[in-house]
């Protein structure tokens, strides 16, 4: 019985960790374009899935909305200045809340996505000001500057990066000459650490830590690296500098079985790294030069990599074994990302592509032409409650993928 208040003080203890805190980001929960969502339909009307709403009025934008249990987090650019915006399932606007100047030079409007993290939000600007929001009313909590604070560097179309957000830190990535990378303090914005990395400016890519052996990798791009560092203390781990001089590497690294499969429309283009048993040195299986995709985005399934090409505009299934191309179907260029077993592939063209892999081949199911919005299809689809969400420039859209 003596033991028993320490074991309540321990348990006490790991429930205020954060451990177990609610998190949505770029990409689903892992980052890798996977959602959890079942009993999706499995093939569309001809006219696509049955539209529920759509606003208009998020402004220019290319990043992808979140969805929480019971809110919708998006940013976007309007008259210059940026805004991430709150509503509710249906569509309804709760709230808006600037973060500063949004990027206008080029592709106007804002590139990332926003990190809900624990009841706060973490938002990116195409500038490099990251600011933290109470994401129950929209209060600012705290903010930093890229550009100006961390002594970042700016790239040829605006930071691209979604924030990177655990249990004590936010990872971002200035591109400074000493401060390539950096963690703050998820609490205040204060710096907790930097590395120069290789010294580059930052590549549009949204980093991730991936578990390997019990041991914590960040994976990123800079503008000609592959770049691994240990993501509690700062240290760089191993650098795989790619063969052109490219910078454009907007895909987040994917990782599955003590491999990394990286894929970018320059440099190595796809590749397959092995990591050391202990994650601290990396070395090339293959590397395939035809999928060269810049930041649609790949899925894995069944041993395979599925994406889509940016010369050659196909998507495409490649053999994770030995990085051969064993099908391709004539999609156009664009971002894909799976749930219920199918594949949801949004291309450049406008067209919302239902995808399906047999044993030998990749089937088109179904397709509808995306309508509403406005200027580039860049944005990635996302999939919850049943629904699949877009965001086509100043649009938001909801559409309903429940089986009757």
């Amino acid at each position: 019985m003596e033991k028993l208040p320490i074991l309540v003080v321990f348990l006490f203890l790991f429930a205020c960790t954060g451990k177990n805190a609610e998190v949505y980001q770029w990409r689903g929960d892992l980052r890798d374009g996977s959602y959890p969502d079942t009993g999706l339909m499995e093939s569309w009307p001809a006219e696509g899935p049955e539209l529920l709403w759509s606003v208009e009025g998020v402004g220019n934008g290319y990043g992808s909305p979140i969805i929480t249990r019971d809110r919708i987090f998006v940013n976007g650019e309007v008259d210059s200045t940026g805004y991430v915006k709150a509503y509710d399932l249906d569509g309804k606007l709760l709230w808006e809340s600037s973060y500063g100047p949004e990027y206008t030079i080029s592709f106007q409007g804002s590139r990332s996505t926003p990190t809900y993290y624990d009841g706060k939000l973490f938002v990116c600007s195409g500038e490099g000001r990251i600011t933290c929001f109470d994401a129950r009313d929209g209060k600012e909590e705290w903010h930093t500057e890229m550009m100006g604070d961390l002594h970042g560097r700016m790239n040829r179309f605006g930071y691209a990066q979604s924030l990177l957000v655990d249990d004590g830190s936010v990872y971002c990535q200035p591109g400074g000459p000493d401060t390539n990378m950096v963690a703050l303090d998820r609490h205040d914005g204060s710096l907790k650490w930097f590395n120069s990395g290789a010294g580059e400016i930052s590549a549009y890519c949204s980093p991730v830590i991936i578990g390997h052996n019990g041991n914590r990798i960040l994976l990123t791009f800079s503008e000609h690296s592959l770049l691994a560092f240990n993501p509690d203390m700062g240290e760089l781990l191993w650098c795989v500098e790619q063969d052109t001089f490219c910078d454009i590497h907007g895909n987040t690294p994917l990782y599955t079985d003590g491999y990394i499969y990286t894929t970018s429309g320059c440099g190595n283009m796809t590749e397959k790294l092995e990591l050391s048993e202990d994650g601290r040195s990396v070395k090339q299986v293959w590397r395939n030069r035809n999928l060269d995709n810049y930041m649609g985005g790949v899925r894995t399934k069944d041993g395979y990599l599925i994406g889509s090409g940016a010369r050659k505009k196909f998507l495409k299934r490649v053999s994770m074994e030995d990085g051969t191309c064993t099908d391709s179907l004539a999609t156009g260029n664009g971002n894909i990302i799976e749930a219920d077993g199918r594949f949801y592939f949004y291309s450049d063209r406008g067209d919302l592509h239902l995808v399906v892999m047999q044993p030998d081949s990749l089937i088109d199911v179904s397709s509808f032409r995306v309508r509403n919005g406005t200027k580039e299809h860049f944005s990635h689809p996302v999939i919850a409650h049943g629904n699949l969400y877009l965001r086509h420039g100043d649009a938001l859209m909801a559409y309903n993928l429940k089986k009757p």
